[in-house]
C-alpha cells in the first residue's frame, strides 16, 4: 500500500474588529475580539484531531494568536509570507466605499493602488506552494482570508482574477488543499468549514 498523499491544511485567522465590520485588513497589526478569541479556541480542537508534522503562521498577530489558542504555536515556524493583501490605499477602507470612488473594482483582478498586485500575491503563494511540495508533509497554515484564496487557487493552478473571487472564507475556518491519486492532481480538500459545523462524513 503506497503512503498517504500529503496535505495542507489553512486555518484563517479569528476575528478582529475589521473583520466583523468588512474593512480591509491587510498589514494593520490588529489583535483579536473576545469572539475571535472564542472560535480559535474551538478551531483547535478541530485541528489537535488532525495529523500534523510542521506548522507556519504568518507573524501578523491575528495568525499568530490563532495560532497559539489552538495549541500549536511552540511548534510553528513564522513565514513572512503569509501575510495578509498588502491593501495600500485600501487599509480599512470597505469594499463598498472602495466602489463609491472605483465601481466594479475587484482586489482579485485590480489590486490596490499603493499596495499589491494580484500578481505580487500570487508570486508569495508560490513560494509557498513550492516549499509546501518539496517537504511533502502533512502542513498546517495559519493565515489570512485573502491570502488563503489566492494560496488555493495557485495550488490547482488557476489565475487568482478567475478562480479566488469565487470563494467566501469565513473567520476562524479551516480549509484543506491536497492531491486527487496523485500528486500530479492538485485539488481542494475542504473548504470553509467553520470551526462550531458538523464533521463532514467520508
Amino acid at each position: 500500500m503506497s503512503d498517504p498523499l500529503p496535505v495542507v491544511y489553512l486555518a484563517r485567522h479569528g476575528e478582529t474588529e475589521w473583520s466583523r465590520t468588512g474593512q480591509h485588513t491587510g498589514l494593520t497589526d490588529l489583535p483579536l475580539t473576545e469572539q475571535g478569541e472564542r472560535n480559535a479556541l474551538l478551531l483547535g480542537e478541530r485541528l489537535r484531531e488532525l495529523e500534523i508534522s510542521r506548522v507556519y503562521a504568518s507573524p501578523l498577530q491575528r495568525a499568530r494568536r490563532t495560532c497559539e489558542l489552538s495549541g500549536f504555536l511552540p511548534t510553528a515556524e513564522v513565514d513572512p509570507d503569509l501575510v495578509e493583501w498588502d491593501y495600500g490605499e485600501y487599509e480599512g477602507k470597505t469594499g463598498a466605499e472602495i466602489r463609491v470612488r472605483h465601481p466594479g473594482w475587484d482586489v482579485f483582478v485590480d489590486g490596490c493602488p499603493g499596495g499589491e498586485s494580484p500578481q505580487q500575491v500570487a508570486a508569495r503563494a508560490d513560494r509557498v506552494v513550492r516549499r509546501l511540495r518539496a517537504h511533502g508533509e502533512n502542513t498546517l497554515l495559519f493565515t489570512s482570508g485573502h491570502f488563503i484564496r489566492v494560496l488555493a487557487a495557485r495550488w490547482v493552478g488557476s489565475d487568482p482574477g478567475l478562480l479566488g473571487r469565487k470563494f467566501l472564507l469565513e473567520t476562524a475556518s479551516l480549509s484543506a488543499l491536497g492531491y486527487d491519486r496523485d500528486v500530479s492532481r492538485p485539488v481542494i480538500t475542504l473548504w470553509n468549514q467553520s470551526p462550531a459545523a458538523p464533521r463532514p462524513s467520508h
